[in-house]
């Protein structure tokens, strides 16, 4: 039966997925919109830091005040309507709730949510992939031991990428590389809050306008979030990654069956099996026409003449050997997608998604020479950005990863261009976040 038909049932027979949300910026605002319109779905409750802030969101995408005046998650239970709490704890604990759906964007907290809601038998649907990237492996271990699915989130584009990786392995095809597109030039990567909407083509008063966060978008035009999401792909689906980081190749969507090839034929990657991301821009800066900068894509080989041939003859758009051929979708819709993986998660017991080793990981780089004393500012700040490397590979380096260089003092000098190491800092040992990433080393390390 179809994800639709058992949400429909589950209406008719008044026995909803019940969902609590943690997190309600713009990606939860986006999943709050699609909720009302989402049959069998009841939000029992919404955990923000600022309540107030989270009924305007609500109300913004159209939630009707009756609906969000829940006194107690008993209320909430008893009359349909949705209860709105700043203690996350209280909202993990309704027994009740089937899925929490972590969307704060605070990986450290992140981390805690996911926990504790592994504690009470509940899953999760973790829409903060910057958690997933540094600890993602032990999550889905630790999800998994506790009876519960742990999952990346659908609309996102990594969930997405699994999407096309499972199609293509479903049907027999090996997958050459997978991945997403971006607006990418070399020099991105030292682009701070203040650089960011004049590279990203918006004016200040344009980003001011939409509420737009220039840290976090910077943390996509920097490089930060494509390392971050190819991590989690790459630890989700097992295909490995660059050993010194993204490339990047400039691609339209015709010529990436060309481009995600092994260099040995005429491509950029340096074996089969990989991820990568493709850029939007020329090297020069001018814009690729039918481009995939907000798609994802999928490469596979027709590894028979007759597959070959099958390409051929229904016309499929391939590299000029024929053998390699690439299917993509050209947009992802963010949080109004995310209905996907809580049906899936809720109905089916899959996950759209979910770390199972660690080949991936994101370390932080200096976008500058730092100084003793200076305070990191994670991902998209004015401090560092994330590079993406081979698992084993940060090993050896003892990679600070990204995630956890929130706040914290560098206390040795870092040269710009490098990528910092434990040693480099002094951090914060005590936190759920530290302790299950070290865990995770030990463990997937071994494995």
């Amino acid at each position: 039966m179809s994800l639709y038909a058992q949400l429909q049932q589950r209406a008719a027979e008044h026995k909803p997925i019940r969902v609590g949300l943690i997190g309600a910026g713009k990606f939860g605002s986006m999943y709050l919109a699609q909720i009302p319109r989402t049959p069998g779905v009841h939000l029992v409750g919404i955990a923000d830091l600022s309540p107030d802030a989270a009924r305007t969101n609500l109300e913004r995408v159209g939630w009707k005040p009756e609906q969000t005046q829940a006194a107690s998650a008993r209320d909430a239970l008893r009359t349909g309507a949705t209860w709105i709490t700043d203690d996350w704890t209280a909202l993990v604990g309704v027994a009740e709730i089937d899925i929490i759906v972590e969307c704060t964007g605070n990986p450290i907290a992140a981390v805690e949510h996911c926990l504790a809601a592994f504690d009470q038998g509940k899953h999760v649907v973790n829409v903060t992939v910057e958690a997933d990237a540094f600890c993602g492996p032990l999550l889905g271990r630790k999800a998994k031991d506790a009876g519960v699915v742990y999952s990346l989130a659908f609309g996102d584009q990594p969930a997405l990428i699994c999407d096309l990786v499972e199609w293509a392995r479903t049907c027999g095809f090996p997958v050459v590389a997978a991945g997403r597109g971006h607006k990418w030039l070399p020099h991105f990567s030292e682009s701070t809050p203040e650089t960011v909407w004049g590279y990203y083509g918006l004016t200040p008063e344009q980003a001011a306008r939409g509420g737009l966060n220039p840290k976090m978008f910077n943390s996509f035009l920097d490089g930060s979030k494509p390392s971050i999401e190819s991590s989690a792909v790459a630890n989700a689906t097992g295909l490995g990654v660059p050993s010194n980081g993204l490339l990047y190749p400039p691609a339209s969507i015709e010529d990436i069956p060309y481009v995600t090839r092994p260099v040995s034929e005429g491509g950029v990657l340096e074996r089969k099996g990989m991820v990568e991301v493709v850029s939007s821009l020329e090297a020069d800066g001018r814009r690729i026409p039918y481009d995939i900068r907000m798609g994802v894509w999928v490469t596979v080989e027709a590894e028979t003449d007759y597959i070959k041939n099958c390409f051929e003859e229904y016309n499929a758009h391939t590299d000029p050997s024929g053998r390699y051929f690439t299917l993509y979708k050209r947009w992802h819709l963010i949080g109004l997608e995310v209905g996907m993986s809580v049906a899936s998660v809720a109905l089916r017991g899959e996950p759209t998604g979910v770390a199972t080793c660690w080949n991936a990981d994101v370390v932080a780089t200096a976008k500058r020479d730092l100084q003793v004393g200076e305070l990191l500012d994670g991902e998209g700040g004015y401090t560092v950005w994330g590079k993406l490397l081979p698992a084993a590979a940060s090993r050896t380096l003892g990679g600070l990863p990204l995630g956890l260089a929130h706040n914290i003092k560098v206390t040795r000098p870092v040269r710009k261009g490098q990528s910092l190491s434990w040693d480099d800092v002094a951090i914060d040992t005590t936190t759920s976040a530290y302790r299950i990433r070290r865990e995770m080393e030990t463990i997937f390390a071994a494995s």
